[in-house]
């Protein structure tokens, strides 16, 4: 009987060991968050440090384009991203058939029109020479800008994928010019205004408080980045707990301190 005892106790130790083990691997599990180089991963590994203070083992995995994060995503190879808008994340799933999600806002991207000539979009004079993005996404979205400032009216319903063609009313016969996106700030000696999505912003140098001279809206929907999970893992506690530290105080005033209003909270 004592033998039998001495077994028991020793496989109780054993599992007693084990489960330990098991529990330490489950806590130091690392969440791998997948974001573009450049000011997304900059902010992900903001949140990776203020993370580890929490306990989260946070691993940021940069990609150079825009589609890889989502596949990766998709696939497992990473558990969250963090670079995208919403209406980039929908088209995505419906042209790949897959059932990513969104678990929370991540950063504000605004695109704005940008001056080196005049204080307010309102003093632009007649026959003002506005350069837009060439791309039909941010030419839009450059379009919409200047009809949410009432000085063009758009077709109805066009949206972000307004055209030039797409102008029914130019009270001051504004002159649109279509400009590579990466050489927009370049124009501003050249335009009295150009329509410049953040980054190229941030890349440029330009300063918003000064040169930006109408921005969009806070939850205009091409602004608001988002933080995306697979569907099923939508409600996963850890996932959860990033989102939650990213959206905290000290990544706020991370964001205040660091980006000087090119890139702010949406949360």
């Amino acid at each position: 009987m004592k033998g039998l005892k001495k077994v028991g106790q020793s496989l109780g130790i054993v599992a007693l060991v084990f489960g330990l083990a098991a529990c330490g691997e489950q806590e130091s599990k690392e969440i791998k968050v997948g974001a573009t180089v450049g000011p997304h991963a900059q902010v992900v590994e903001a949140v990776a440090k203020e993370a580890e203070k929490h306990g989260l083992k946070v691993k940021v995995v940069e990609f150079s384009d825009y589609i890889t994060p989502n596949a990766a995503l998709e696939d497992g190879s990473i558990d969250l991203n963090s670079y995208q808008h919403q209406p980039f994340l929908d088209n995505y799933n419906s042209s790949q058939n897959a059932n990513l999600v969104s678990t929370g806002n991540s950063i504000l991207m605004r695109m704005g029109v940008y001056s080196n000539k005049y204080r307010s979009i309102e003093e632009l004079p007649e026959q003002a020479r506005i350069a837009i993005p060439n791309d039909p996404t941010n030419g839009g979205r450059g379009l919409l800008l200047f009809a949410d400032a009432g000085l063009i009216s758009l077709k109805d319903g066009v949206g972000f994928k307004a055209s030039l063609n797409d102008i029914v009313e130019n009270p001051k016969q504004f002159e649109f010019v279509e400009v590579d996106a990466a050489q927009l700030p370049r124009t501003l000696d050249d335009v009295d205004a150009a329509a410049i999505t953040m980054n190229y912003v941030m890349s440029a140098g330009l300063d918003p408080k000064k040169q930006g001279i109408y921005l969009e809206a806070k939850d205009a929907p091409l602004a608001v980045m988002v933080i995306a999970s697979r569907a099923e893992d939508k409600d996963n506690a850890e996932y959860k707990k990033f989102v939650e530290i990213y959206q905290s105080q000290p990544i706020r005033d991370y964001l205040q301190q660091t980006f000087n209003g090119t890139i702010e909270a949406a949360f």
